[in-house]
Order: structure tokens, then C-alpha cells, then sequence
């Protein structure tokens, strides 16, 4: 018995590992599509191929999501962009970004998963949240003034990141997640590795402008219900009001 638990436990810890890799090579490829492929000019691809490279992508798939995001390729980008907006359990609201190649497989799964949520219309809830730029990064600077950083670089606001939030950030790092407008997303990650920051998100998307009170019980069902959102393969962002 404690051997078939090990398989079934190590089965699980590979899907996650394929799960991950699958999102890292679709990141890419939108990051291609929306920006280009010049990491170099475009921020939102530089942070996913740092992410990829750090999860032990191999260049060959690296290079095929960049080509196929692109443009430049054989294989040509065919997935639809569809965003969800509503409730995760406890009335905490959240916004859900999906690529996919197949949205009538996809969104009947998506309402699936909202079972134990509330699913609402295009617009129901996007003035909860401001839109804007997000880039997180850390330094080993554990020293570092992040107020004097965030002025800088041209951010509008920050507040730390530990690992235990981000664990792309080492524990003996300081980590900081940065907002800024959406126009400066690039400037911003591009002022931040000049100066030796190490950039791992870098993104335009949704920040709650405030948060519901949850009890260590509600906000366990919440992180349930997130989880399984964030477990399905089109999901690609999952913004919720959720400290």
C-alpha cells in the first residue's frame, strides 16, 4: 500500500511538473505573439524565458513557442483569448484569463469548476479591480531601499514579496512586486535589470482594489477553489482579491 501511494504521489508530482512546463511554453508563445520576439524589447518574454529556463525548458521548445507566437514558424498560433469574470467562494472576486485552442471544450469545463463559485457576465466585476502593469523581481541586496527603487524605476507602488509568496524568489532574497501604469511595464522591468534585479513576472493585468475579510476556514476553501482553477491546463492567470 505504501508503495502504490508513493507512485500515485510521485504520478501526481510529474502531472504538475508537465502542467507547469505546458503553461511556461504557452506563455512564451503569447508573450511572442503580443510583443514580439525580441526578449530584449519585449519585458512580458525576457520574464517567461527566465521562468522557463529555471524550470529546465528544453531551447527546442523554447525556440518553437517563440516562432509559433511569432509568426516565423511552421506551426501557426490558433488560440483564442477569453476572460471570466466572477466570485470564488466566500464572495472573494477574481478575474480568469484562458488561452486556448478550443474554447467549446474549455468553457464548459470553466463553468464546471465555478460550481462552487458564482460565474458572471463579461464586465460583472472588472471595476473591482484596476488594471495595470505588475512586475515582480528580486535582488540580493537585502538592504535595499524599495521605496527609493520603485521611484526609480518608474513604478506607482510596490510592496515586498517573500518566498513564501513567490517562491521564483530565493528565501535569502528581496522580492518585491512593483505596479505600475500599463504603458511602463517595460520601462520599469528594463530600469529594474540594469540595475541588478533578476525580473520574473513582468505583465500587464488585474490588481482588487479591496479585500474580503476571510477567516483562516474560508480562505482555505478559497485557495481550494483557486487551485483548481489554476490546475486546469487553458487557465493562464487567475487574478482574485485574495492578500
Amino acid at each position: 500500500m505504501g508503495r502504490q501511494w508513493l507512485h500515485a504521489k510521485r504520478a501526481i508530482v510529474n502531472l504538475r511538473k508537465g502542467q507547469a512546463v505546458g503553461k511556461l511554453v504557452k506563455e512564451i508563445t503569447v508573450a511572442a505573439k503580443l510583443g514580439g520576439a525580441d526578449p530584449t524589447a519585449n519585458a512580458r518574454l525576457f520574464a517567461a524565458l527566465e521562468k522557463a529556463r529555471r524550470a529546465n525548458v528544453t531551447r527546442d521548445a523554447i525556440e518553437r513557442a517563440i516562432a509559433k507566437g511569432a509568426g516565423t514558424g511552421s506551426e501557426k498560433m490558433t488560440m483564442d483569448h477569453i476572460v471570466f469574470e466572477g466570485y470564488a467562494p466566500h464572495k472573494v472576486p477574481l478575474i480568469v484569463e484562458i488561452y486556448t485552442d478550443n474554447h467549446q471544450r474549455t468553457t464548459p469545463e470553466i463553468r464546471l469548476i465555478f460550481r462552487r463559485g458564482v460565474l458572471g457576465a463579461a464586465g460583472s466585476n472588472k471595476f473591482l479591480f484596476d488594471h495595470v502593469g505588475i512586475v515582480e523581481a528580486y535582488t540580493a541586496d537585502a538592504a535595499a531601499d524599495l521605496e527609493g527603487v520603485a521611484i526609480e524605476a518608474g513604478a506607482n507602488d510596490f510592496s515586498i514579496l517573500t518566498h513564501a509568496q513567490n517562491d521564483d524568489i530565493p528565501a535569502d532574497a528581496t522580492g518585491a512586486h512593483f505596479v505600475t501604469d500599463r504603458t511602463a511595464v517595460h520601462a520599469v522591468s528594463t530600469w529594474l535589470k540594469a540595475h541588478g534585479w533578476h525580473v520574473i513576472t513582468s505583465e500587464i493585468g488585474y490588481v482588487a482594489k479591496a479585500y474580503p475579510e476571510l477567516t483562516d476556514e474560508h480562505r482555505a476553501q478559497v485557495g481550494e477553489f483557486l487551485q483548481e482553477l489554476e490546475d486546469h491546463d487553458d487557465v493562464q492567470r487567475v487574478w482574485a482579491a485574495v492578500k
